[in-house]
């Protein structure tokens, strides 16, 4: 792993606090992310399970964690299986895991080999009333590809179909909304590597420059300061396709007076960070360029203040929509008539700004929590107004990472340059 050691102290408390959600005689079964196949004997890079990652810090494939805390078996209230290596193993694969690695990485005691895991299985489960297995439950999430979560509890349902079994997602959610000091810490470690990232980007683009050269640039200050990489495909989009929300080809060149959109942030020890920062490619706002970016800006900075307890991202919406809607008015692209006579289904305003102003942070860049969930402190979310003129190739977004505490909102990347002379004066140094 390329992240500095996490201390274990994260996993081990955040095992107590999920044990201390579970009735009593339960047993929770998690399983690591699989090595998805790229093509020919070759497969995609390795990125963990978030919840698996959440509850044993292993940043390892074919790892299995049991939770039984009121299982007879001492040595099996707790215990984590992992791939048995070999010469061969080392030799043509690299290094896994050894048991005491795992120990100490985890802060989990009882660490076996993956063909152990069967037998253990039949016996946590002698005392066990309730089984809880994993899912990815994000709503909007639907994939082809069963992931071995999903696998297991399958198979696991058809052997032992007497136990009753229940979902984990919905207690590990509650749970990963709010971060801890060490989490948010992490996560302060990555906006200090996607600051970095965007400075090196305002000192190099120019007309001429291709949008992959950019993400080059970018690519090379994650990898340098330790990032796993990016939490998300990037976006770098100039001129029209700064108005395609999720445009990640980044394959056109970067002409003299348009605009370019970036949408990164870097992932480090799998926490997510997630900026959007709109630049003029020649280094100059054009009048119109900078009238609609300040009025963006001026939304941005105005949404940032309604990030605190008890708030909520549907609630944050409305009361955003409406200080676009008026922007956007005050830029010309339609007038209070117009909105006065508009269909409430279909408001004027979507044309321009078509999407959500907020999203959970963490682990995951969209990450669990329902938009009806009452903001409480600790957690992390995305600001991200944005206005898109498609008949003028003008897009743009502004968006920070914001912890909410009780004494109002923490700007996690209030040091990134986002002001339009800023922003100039360090594209012309």
């Amino acid at each position: 792993m390329r992240y500095h050691p996490v201390p274990p102290g994260l996993f081990i408390d955040n095992r107590k606090r999920l044990i201390n959600k579970l009735p009593a005689n339960s047993l929770v079964i998690l399983h690591s992310n699989d090595q998805y196949p790229r093509n020919g004997d070759q497969f995609f890079s390795f990125r963990q399970q978030s919840d698996f990652f959440y509850t044993t810090g292993i940043d390892q494939e074919k790892s299995i964690l049991i939770l039984a805390p009121d299982c007879k078996n001492k040595k099996l209230k707790e215990a984590l299986f992992l791939i048995e290596t070999s010469e061969k193993i080392a030799i043509w694969e690299g290094h896994k895991y050894t048991k005491e690695e795992a120990r100490k990485i985890s802060g989990i005691e009882n660490v076996y080999w993956l063909e152990e895991f069967e037998t253990a299985l039949k016996e946590v489960l002698a005392d066990a009333d309730t089984v809880f297995l994993n899912s990815n439950e994000y709503i909007k999430f639907f994939s082809e590809v069963p992931d071995r979560n999903l696998r297991f509890a399958r198979k696991f349902k058809e052997e032992y179909p007497l136990h009753k079994t229940e979902r984990l997602a919905p207690i590990l959610a509650k749970l990963r909304m709010i971060k801890s000091e060490e989490e948010i810490e992490l996560l302060k470690t990555a906006c200090e590597i996607t600051r970095k990232g965007f400075e090196r980007v305002l000192r190099f683009v120019k007309p001429g420059k291709y949008e992959f050269e950019i993400q080059a640039e970018i690519d090379h200050e994650f990898t340098v300061n330790r990032a796993n990489g990016h939490g998300y495909a990037p976006i770098v989009a100039s001129g029209g396709s700064a108005c395609v929300l999720h445009y990640v080809e980044n394959n056109k060149i970067c002409s003299d007076g348009e605009l370019l959109l970036m949408d990164f942030g870097a992932e480090y020890a799998n926490y997510s960070t997630d900026m959007s920062r709109t630049i003029p490619v020649n280094g100059k706002f054009t009048g119109r360029q900078k009238a609609c970016y300040n009025a963006v800006l001026r939304v941005f900075k105005e949404a940032k203040k309604l990030y605190y307890p008890g708030n909520t991202i549907n609630k944050l919406n409305e009361q955003v929509n409406k200080m676009m809607e008026k922007e956007l008015i005050g830029l010309g692209l339609f007038t209070e008539e117009e909105v006065k006579k508009q269909d409430a289904e279909k408001p004027i305003f979507k044309k321009y700004f078509m999407h959500g102003t907020a999203h959970f942070l963490g682990l995951d860049v969209h990450d669990v929590g329902s938009k009806d969930e009452p903001f409480k402190p600790g957690m992390v979310l995305t600001c991200e107004p944005g206005i898109y003129i498609r008949e003028e190739n003008i897009g743009i977004r502004i968006e920070n990472d914001i912890l909410v505490t009780e004494n109002g909102p923490v700007d996690l990347m209030e040091n990134i340059p986002v002001e339009a002379d800023d922003i100039e004066r360090i594209m012309n140094k």
